[in-house]
């Protein structure tokens, strides 16, 4: 707990090696239930590494990693996002042969109870939880605006809708805390001003919990309630926005200067 505020995820102590590269050291932070919580830092810092560790990709020689107070340090991704956390990636990891529709689709995986026998034949009970996956799906596409390419096949959209594609499979888990890895990354300032409306959108009217690592630092200063700093996998601020920008470790990790 923090200000009265429960706490969705806390970060304890994480340590990350690879070898004798230390990616991240004893970083601690948490995240309050409801709050857009960013990630920030210079190019090679750690962010994604952090967020690896969240989400099950990496696991952290030291450390806990708490989420709605379960240890899922250890735990594999796909039983993280069963819990209740989903991500998107640096690098768009979608099935570029598929639709738009089909890879929304197939992240509904993990809410479907039918088996896959039950899937094969399509009766009964399997073709009306199909049905309701469905309406989910089309609901993610109305509130992404992505109807005119729900039948498009992936792989051969503009960056900018491709991306949206991703958030929409994230948001297809159903997450109550939603890791948000660059996702304006390579984007022109119109898809920018998109994606930002979304991820507002996402938080205000879903009232989803976000993590977001992001390089543009007014659209942080702009959406997020408050902001952790890491530099060479250290954790070297943690602040609402305002103290944030005056911190002077922050102003040497980013211009190179003393403040």
């Amino acid at each position: 707990m923090s200000d009265g505020i429960e706490s969705i995820l806390k970060v304890q102590n994480i340590n990350l090696s690879f070898g004798a590269t230390h990616v991240l050291k004893d970083v601690s932070f948490e995240v309050r239930k409801g709050e857009i919580r960013a990630i920030i830092g210079p190019n090679g810092a750690g962010k994604t590494s952090l967020l690896n560790c969240m989400s099950g990709f990496y696991r952290p020689q030291d450390g806990s990693i708490l989420f709605e107070d379960k240890d899922v340090t250890k735990t594999v991704p796909h039983n993280i996002a069963s819990l209740g956390m989903a991500r998107t990636f640096q690098n768009i990891a979608l099935y570029t042969g598929l639709s738009t529709l089909d890879n929304l689709m197939a992240a509904r995986h993990i809410h479907m109870k039918q088996g896959s026998f039950a899937n094969m034949l399509y009766w009964g009970a399997s073709q009306k939880e199909e049905v309701e996956h469905r309406i989910v799906v089309e609901e993610i596409i109305d509130f992404l605006e992505i109807a005119h390419i729900r039948k498009s096949i992936v792989g051969a959209l503009p960056y900018g809708l491709r991306k949206r594609v991703e958030l929409g499979r994230a948001l297809a888990l159903e997450p109550r805390l939603l890791l948000l890895d660059e996702p304006m990354a390579g984007m022109n300032a119109e898809e920018k001003e998109d994606m930002a409306r979304f991820i507002l959108d996402i938080h205000e009217r879903r009232g989803t919990t976000i993590v977001l690592i992001e390089h543009d630092m007014g659209l942080v200063m702009d959406i997020s309630d408050r902001i952790v700093v890491i530099d060479f996998g250290v954790k070297i601020a943690d602040g609402y926005p305002d103290e944030i920008k005056s911190d002077a470790k922050v102003i040497q990790a980013y211009l190179g200067e003393e403040a």
